[in-house]
C-alpha cells in the first residue's frame, strides 16, 4: 500500500508542477524516479519531522501541494503541535502520509506502533482522515487528494494486503461503501479491518446462515453521515472494528454520531479495537492482532453472542 501511494504521488507530480514530496529519513531507493526527474520537488530532510511540518506549511502558503511521508507514530505523536498550529489553524492543503498505521511495525515495539493515530488526528479541527482498505482504494483516494481542501491524514497499512475493492465500488473521499448489504447485523469498519470483517461475514453466511452486512468507511473524518443515517436504525446490532485504541477512535466517532442523531440506538453498538494500553508483546503484526482479538474469529463470536 505504501508503494502504491508513493508511486501515485510521483505520477501526479509529473502532471502537476505544484506537487512537492517531503520525506524524513526514509530508506534508500524510495521514489528514486521522483528524485532523478524532479529533484527540485523532492526533499528528504532527515530525522526532523517537526521541521518538515513547518516546511510543508510554508510551501502550501506559497501555492504548492506538499505530500509529507514518514512513519505514522512520528508524523502524529511527534508533530502534534506543529500539525495543530502550522497546518490546521491555517487550514492548509498538506497531505500527511503515515506509514504503518496500527500494528504494522509490531517488531519494533510501542515506539513505532501507531495505535492511537486515529484518535490524535480526529481531535484536531480542520483535519480529515482517510484509511483505505487496500491498494486499489488507496490509489483512487490519493488521486482525489490533490484537490482536497485542508489538511489530510492518509493512514497506510503494511502493503501486500488482499484486494477487496470491486469495480462497482464508488470510491470517494467522504463516502463509505456498502461491501455486503446489512440485514439484522452490521460491521462498520475502516482500513484493512474491513478485510477481516468480510471474511467473518462470509463465514457467518455460509456456516451459520446469519446475514451480517459490512460497510467500509475509508474516510474516518468526515464520516459519511448519509450512509450512517440510513443503516444504523435498520439493524439490530452494530459492531465497529478498528486497528486503533478504542478511546477516541473510529468506534468512538460512531458512538458520538449515534448519540447526536438517534441516542435510542446507542445500546446496539459494540466497539472492537485495541485496549487502552501499550502493547507489551513483540512479534509479527498478525501475532499481535491475534493476541489483541482483532481477528475474524472474534468478530464471529460477537455476532453469535448477540443471537444467543
Amino acid at each position: 500500500m505504501r508503494k502504491t501511494s508513493l508511486d501515485t504521488v510521483y505520477k501526479l507530480a509529473k502532471k502537476n508542477k505544484n506537487i512537492i514530496f517531503i520525506g524524513s529519513d526514509l530508506g534508500p531507493g524510495v521514489l528514486d524516479n521522483f528524485k532523478k526527474e524532479m529533484p527540485e520537488r523532492f526533499l528528504m530532510e532527515g530525522v526532523s519531522e517537526q521541521s518538515i511540518i513547518g516546511l510543508s506549511a510554508g510551501l502550501a502558503m506559497e501555492g504548492f501541494i506538499p505530500y509529507v511521508n514518514t512513519i505514522a507514530t512520528f508524523i502524529t505523536r511527534r508533530c502534534f503541535e506543529q500539525i495543530v498550529v502550522d497546518l490546521c489553524l491555517h487550514n492548509l492543503p498538506v497531505k500527511l502520509i503515515g506509514n504503518g498505521g496500527g500494528l504494522v511495525y509490531a517488531p519494533l515495539g510501542p515506539t513505532h506502533q501507531a495505535i492511537e493515530d486515529i484518535s490524535i488526528m480526529r481531535s484536531i479541527p480542520n483535519m480529515s482522515i482517510i484509511s483505505p482498505c487496500d491498494a486499489v482504494e488507496m490509489k483512487a483516494l490519493i488521486e482525489q487528494s490533490v484537490d482536497y481542501k485542508g489538511p489530510l491524514y492518509i493512514r497506510l497499512a503494511r502493503g501486500g494486503d488482499k484486494i477487496i475493492t470491486e469495480k462497482k465500488d464508488l470510491i470517494q473521499i467522504g463516502k463509505g461503501i456498502v461491501k455486503i448489504e446489512p440485514q439484522d447485523y452490521l460491521f462498520l469498519t475502516t482500513g484493512v479491518m474491513t478485510q477481516i470483517a468480510i471474511e467473518a461475514s462470509n463465514f457467518l453466511k455460509k456456516e451459520k446462515n446469519v446475514e451480517c452486512g459490512v460497510i467500509h468507511l475509508g474516510t474516518i473524518k468526515p464520516l459519511d453521515t448519509k450512509l450512517l443515517l440510513e443503516w444504523i436504525p435498520k439493524v439490530k446490532k452494530v459492531v465497529t472494528v478498528e486497528e486503533n485504541v478504542l478511546s477516541g477512535g473510529f468506534g468512538s466517532s460512531i458512538l458520538e454520531f449515534t448519540s447526536e442523531h438517534f441516542p435510542e440506538n446507542l445500546t446496539k453498538i459494540k466497539r472492537i479495537g485495541l485496549e487502552d494500553k501499550f502493547i507489551e508483546q513483540y512479534g509479527s503484526q498478525d501475532l499481535l492482532l491475534k493476541s489483541n482479538n482483532l481477528t475474524k474469529e472474534n468478530l464471529i463470536k460477537h455476532i453469535l453472542s448477540f443471537i444467543n
